[in-house]
């Protein structure tokens, strides 16, 4: 199964789906109709107005005193200038780094090619607009939006809290106080997932707290860092979409028809069986202490060796410069509770919760980049007061934080701009539309197979883009174009949509979140996707054929038990054979 996800193309999602999905009606936007070759005027930015009069001026030497953009003609669309555009080649640039990156062990290099591919497919292999469209159009494009420098700030203030915590000697306190209280590793990967699953405002939050606050407990007991950060992703984004008060939940409540969000997202819930069967095999695989596949090395590395990386430290540079004794639990667990709240005040004041919106509304309608951004903010304000009036560390040595904790999410960063930029080379390329068009063209027959055909597309083209919320964004509009919301089998379709966006995203080495994941527990990035495939593709196989078996059957009470069923079939079994190959 690790192959298959390494090697298969994208194009198999479009082509499965091309033969189960129909749609006849299309929006009178030119890029809304098939095989489109249209992108909105550069000039204009669609609005069709001349920009230098703004559609005011008579005598505009610009647009003639026509009062409609030049380049346009008013219209507000023009063609693409890349021949390559809506074809099956604009899934090549993921498909290159996601194939460099598995083989060659090396994420920075891999993704900058599959941008290179990209750039060069736009501009007809020139050498000028290749050059152009990487930078301008892609790394400095990403880099200019308000959403991922909101983003990026947020990593950098959790960097400089991180380095505060455990310099204050608060990330030793705690290690020290979980080794009297957690006295297994069972026990420390049990305490992870709990933590994780009681963060489920935002998974890049998730993430990032999980990993601050565990790390020092699942080291004390020797579990690789590889595992915890499996732990952490799996309770991030699959969490996350069955939370109804989350920032997923309103970003699906955004993509769904009028009205409709918020209860559709609610009666999805008992459906998402990727979500819910990978919290259920991610603990019963702790408690029954059994690993398979590369996982498996990584913690015979951590337990026999106390070797928690298995390899080299990205974040070796981060050294915690405490002295022993001098921190207090309350130094981490204070800054971090803090955290939290300012985090969700946050999230709902970008949402208008302070302008007179309820919570619910607020929280649909959050931002979570600003929400981040502001709480992580206030709770690094808080945190140095906290630690001047305790007398923890000097004013210099917090200041000097500042720069490590921006070192630390180096990594980080750098793999999010990367993956930022692969996603707008994809876009400005119109693979969305390539893959639409596909859906959109054929006959609706085999209409039972549709969930698990939807659950399919929905890994294969979230694994590609590295985007869940894009992959979901796509499919929900279609998904409730085929069906009426009152059939049954448009909820559980409705639910495939959202669980196969979530499994690409836990498996995709180009997604943000596992990109957070990695940085969350300090791990190599590759390290972690290598060692998480077999375990997602697991969960992802069994939800395959749950949601064959809810297309026949769709109904909540049968299908999640047999789902449930099917999964703890496949733990015995596994559990089984891992007993044989430590006995041979």
């Amino acid at each position: 199964m690790n192959r298959f996800f390494r090697r298969i193309l994208p194009l198999l999602a479009a082509v499965l789906l091309a033969s189960a999905l129909s749609v006849t009606a299309f929006a009178a936007d030119p890029t809304e109709e098939p095989g489109t070759k249209m992108i909105e005027c550069p000039d204009c930015g669609g609005i069709g107005a001349c920009m230098d009069c703004c559609g005011l001026a008579a005598d505009c030497p610009a647009c003639g005193g026509e009062n409609s953009c030049p380049t346009c003609g008013g219209s507000g669309y023009v063609e693409s200038p890349s021949r390559f555009y809506n074809t099956f080649w604009a899934l090549l640039p993921p498909v290159i780094a996601i194939a460099l990156a598995l083989l060659t062990k090396e994420v920075y290099s891999s993704l900058f090619l599959g941008i290179l591919v990209g750039g060069a497919l736009y501009a007809n292999f020139g050498f000028e607009g290749t050059v152009l469209h990487v930078f301008h159009g892609g790394i400095v494009s990403v880099l200019s939006d308000g959403y991922n420098v909101g983003i990026l700030v947020f990593l950098v203030i959790l960097g400089t809290l991180v380095c505060l915590m455990n310099k204050a000697g608060g990330s030793a306190a705690f290690g020290r106080w979980a080794q009297t209280h957690i006295k297994s590793r069972v026990g420390a990967q049990l305490a992870t997932i709990v933590l994780g699953c009681l963060i489920f405002i935002d998974d890049y939050f998730n993430c990032l707290t999980v990993g601050s606050v565990m790390r020092p407990v699942t080291d004390k007991h020797l579990v690789s860092r590889a595992k915890l950060s499996y732990l952490i992703d799996a309770t991030a984004a699959p969490v996350c979409i069955i939370a109804p008060i989350s920032s997923w939940a309103a970003a699906v409540a955004g993509f769904a028809e009028e009205g409709q969000g918020l209860n559709l997202f609610i009666r999805a819930i008992p459906f998402n069986f990727y979500a819910l069967l990978t919290i259920f095999m991610m603990v019963g695989m702790v408690v029954m202490k059994v690993e398979f596949g590369p996982m498996a090395a990584a913690e015979k590395n951590a337990e026999e060796r106390g070797d928690l990386f298995s390899g080299p430290n990205p974040y070796a540079s981060m050294e915690e410069e405490t002295e022993e004794g001098r921190g207090r639990v309350l130094d981490l667990v204070l800054p971090i509770a803090v955290l939290v709240v300012c985090c969700v005040i946050g999230m709902i004041y970008s949402g208008g919760f302070f302008s007179g919106a309820g919570f619910v509304e607020a929280f649909s309608n959050s931002d979570a980049s600003v929400g981040l951004m502001l709480g992580s903010a206030f709770a690094l304000v808080f945190t140095f007061a906290y630690y001047l009036l305790r007398r923890a560390m000097s004013f210099r040595d917090m200041m000097g934080c500042v720069p490590e904790g921006f070192k630390a999410m180096v990594p980080a960063i750098l793999i999010l701009t990367f993956a930022w930029s692969l996603k707008a080379m994809t876009d400005s390329l119109g693979a969305k539309y390539f893959v639409r068009d596909f859906v959109q063209s054929s006959a609706a027959s085999m209409q039972m197979f549709l969930p698990a055909i939807v659950f399919l597309i929905g890994c294969l083209l979230a694994f590609a883009t590295g985007t869940s919320w894009g992959t979901f964004g796509m499919l929900i509009p279609i998904v409730q174009n085929v069906f009426s919301m009152d059939n049954p089998l448009a909820i559980v379709c409705i639910s495939a949509c959202m669980a196969g966006a979530v499994c690409g995203d836990h498996c995709s080495p180009i997604s943000d979140t596992t990109i957070m994941a990695s940085a969350g527990a300090q791990c190599d990035h590759v390290k972690h996707v290598s060692t998480q495939l077999p375990y997602a593709a697991t969960a992802a196989a069994v939800s395959f054929v749950s949601y064959i078996i809810a297309g026949f059957v769709p109904n909540a009470f049968v299908a999640l038990p047999a789902a449930v069923l099917l999964m703890l079939a496949a733990l015995l079994v596994i559990r089984a054979i891992h007993g044989r190959k430590k006995r041979g």
